[in-house]
C-alpha cells in the first residue's frame, strides 16, 4: 500500500489559505490493549509492516474505548505475511480502518512554497531559505518572487516559531554604495520590530538590524578567529561593527580596540561592552578605518590599557587556590588566602588587527606604511623591547572570484602586496588563507592573515 504524503499542489495561489492544505491517508489499524502496546509494536513479526512516515505517529488512541490502542500498518490486511497476520490473531483485538489527516501544519517551509508559487518558478526548488538574526528572518529574493513575497513570508513566519519578523532585501550591499554596510529592507511578513536581542560565543549582543551589520552565517568564522588569541594580546579591530569579533575577544581577556565609521554600530558596540561587562577590556570609537588603525597603535603605545583579569579565569585560578589550601599544598604553593592576579605590565604591542569589511578592506592595507615608524623614532630602545621583530598579525577579509585556495592565494597576495606597497612573507609561515563562504558562484569570501613585513611597517615617508 502506498501512502501519498506530498503536499497537494495549488499552484498560482496570491493569498495564503491554509484550510486547502489536507491530505486524507487511510490506513489499516489493529486494536490493541494499552498495556501492550510496546510489546506488540516492538515484536518482529508486526513492526515491519508498521506505517513509518517522517512525523507521523503509528499508534493512535482507540476512539472507541480508551482502554486501547490503535496501531497503525502500512499494508491491507490481505498484503500481510502470514507470520503476522497469526501474531495479530494471537494477541491483537480485531482489524479497524483508520484515516491519518494532514493539514498545513504537516507540510515544511519549502514544501508549502513549491506548493503554492507557480510550477515553472519552482521547478528547481522554493525560495525557502534565510538567514535569521534573533527573531528576524532576512530573505533575498530574486525578482521573479517578488509579486510572491508577501505569501512567502507568511509561510516562513507560520513556519519558524522563533520568526516574529520576516524582511526581504531591497538592494544588496555594496560598500563602494553602502558606506555602513546596511541593506535597505521592508517588512514582509509579522511584525515591523528590528531590535534584536541575540547570543554568539557566549556574548549578548542587542542593535537594531535595519541601521547595522551583522551576518549570522559568519558565526563560525568569528569562533575560528577568536580561537586564533590569547588572553591578555592586544587587538585593533577597525571595522568592528556591533562587536562579534571585539566583545567575545575582550571577554576571553584580550585588551581590545575596537571602531566603527556607522554611529549607529559605534553605540551598539558600547552597549555591547557594557552589556557582556567588558568596558575595562574593550575601547570603542567612531573613526574611519584607515585612521583608527594608525591611531589606535599610538594610542596604545601612549595610553596601554590596564590589565584585568577576565571573571571566568579569576574564578578559575581561586578555585585553584582552594584546592591546593584543602590538600594542604599551600605553603608548598605559597598559597595562605585567596589573592588578586599578579598585575603584568599594561600592554603597548598590537597583536592582531582585524579587518572584516570584505568589499573594500584591502584597500586600507596602505595604513601600514610606517604605522610603527613614529613609535620607533620617539624611543627605539622601548621600541625593540616591546616590538623588536614580534610583528603584528592582520587579518583582513576579502572577496575574490578565485575559488580554490591557490588561484585565490595568488589573487589576494598580489592585491595586498599592491596597497602595502611591498612584499609579504612566504606562504604557510608568514602568510595564510582561509576560504569563509561561497558568496555566489563567482563571488567568495576569503581571510588572508599576514605577519606585517618589519620593513613596511617601519617605512618614513
Amino acid at each position: 500500500m502506498s501512502l501519498d504524503i506530498s503536499c497537494p499542489p495549488h499552484h498560482g495561489m496570491t493569498e495564503l489559505d491554509r484550510s486547502v492544505f489536507k491530505r486524507t491517508l487511510p490506513v489499516l489499524a489493529v486494536r490493541v490493549p494499552v498495556t501492550k502496546t510496546l510489546e506488540f509494536k516492538k515484536a518482529d513479526e508486526v513492526k515491519k509492516c508498521l506505517v513509518d512516515l517522517p512525523n507521523i505517529r503509528n499508534v493512535e488512541p482507540d476512539p472507541d474505548d480508551p482502554a486501547n490502542r490503535l496501531v497503525l500498518l502500512s499494508r491491507t490486511e490481505d498484503a500481510l505475511p502470514p507470520e503476522t497476520r497469526q501474531y495479530i490473531s494471537d494477541n491483537g483485538l480485531g482489524f479497524t480502518n483508520f484515516d491519518i489527516k494532514l493539514n498545513y501544519d504537516y507540510w515544511t517551509t519549502s514544501e508549502i512554497i513549491q506548493s503554492v508559487l507557480p510550477y515553472e518558478l519552482v521547478a528547481d526548488g522554493a525560495p525557502a531559505s534565510f538567514a535569521a538574526t534573533g527573531h528576524i528572518a532576512h530573505l533575498n529574493l530574486r525578482d521573479e518572487y517578488l509579486p510572491y513575497k508577501h505569501l512567502i513570508g507568511q509561510i516562513v513566519l507560520d513556519k519558524n516559531k522563533n520568526i516574529r519578523t520576516v524582511v526581504n532585501k531591497v538592494n544588496t550591499i555594496d560598500d563602494h554604495d553602502s558606506e555602513f554596510r546596511v541593506f535597505k529592507m521592508e517588512v514582509i511578513a509579522g511584525e515591523p520590530d528590528f531590535n534584536v536581542v541575540l547570543n554568539e560565543s557566549d556574548c549578548s549582543f542587542v542593535f537594531d538590524f535595519s541601521k547595522v551589520y551583522w551576518n549570522s552565517r559568519l558565526q563560525a568564522e568569528h569562533k575560528r578567529l577568536i580561537e586564533m588569541f590569547q588572553p591578555g594580546e592586544v587587538i585593533v579591530d577597525g571595522f568592528a561593527g556591533v562587536g562579534p569579533f571585539a566583545v567575545p575577544a575582550a571577554k576571553k581577556g584580550c585588551f581590545v580596540m575596537g571602531s566603527d565609521l556607522n554611529p549607529e554600530s559605534a553605540a551598539a558596540l558600547k552597549g555591547n561592552a557594557e552589556r557582556n561587562k567588558v568596558t575595562n577590556r574593550l575601547r570603542t570609537s567612531c573613526r574611519d578605518g584607515r585612521v583608527f588603525i594608525r591611531e589606535a597603535v599610538q594610542e596604545i603605545w601612549d595610553d596601554p590599557i590596564p590589565f584585568s583579569e577576565p571573571s571566568n579565569l579569576a574564578k578559575k585560578r581561586l578555585k585553584e587556590e582552594r584546592r591546593a589550601r584543602e590538600s594542604g599544598n599551600a605553603g608548598a604553593r605559597g598559597i595562605g588566602k585567596e589573592t588578586e592576579a599578579p598585575l603584568p605590565n599594561p600592554r603597548r604591542r598590537v597583536d592582531h588587527f582585524v579587518m572584516n569589511l570584505p568589499a573594500t578592506a584591502i584597500e586600507f592595507l596602505d595604513a601600514y606604511r610606517g604605522v610603527l615608524a613614529p613609535l620607533k623614532e620617539k624611543d627605539p630602545g622601548a621600541f625593540e623591547q616591546v616590538y623588536g621583530d614580534r610583528m603584528p598579525m592582520v587579518h583582513c577579509y576579502a572577496f575574490t572570484r578565485e575559488f580554490d585556495v591557490g588561484s585565490a592565494g595568488a589573487d589576494l597576495r598580489k592585491r595586498a602586496e599592491e596597497y602595502l606597497g611591498g612584499a609579504l612573507g612566504k606562504d604557510g609561515e608568514d602568510v595564510h588563507y582561509h576560504l569563509v563562504r561561497d558568496v555566489a558562484p563567482h563571488k567568495h569570501m576569503y581571510c588572508i592573515s599576514f605577519r606585517l613585513p618589519k620593513d613596511i611597517a617601519l617605512v618614513v615617508g
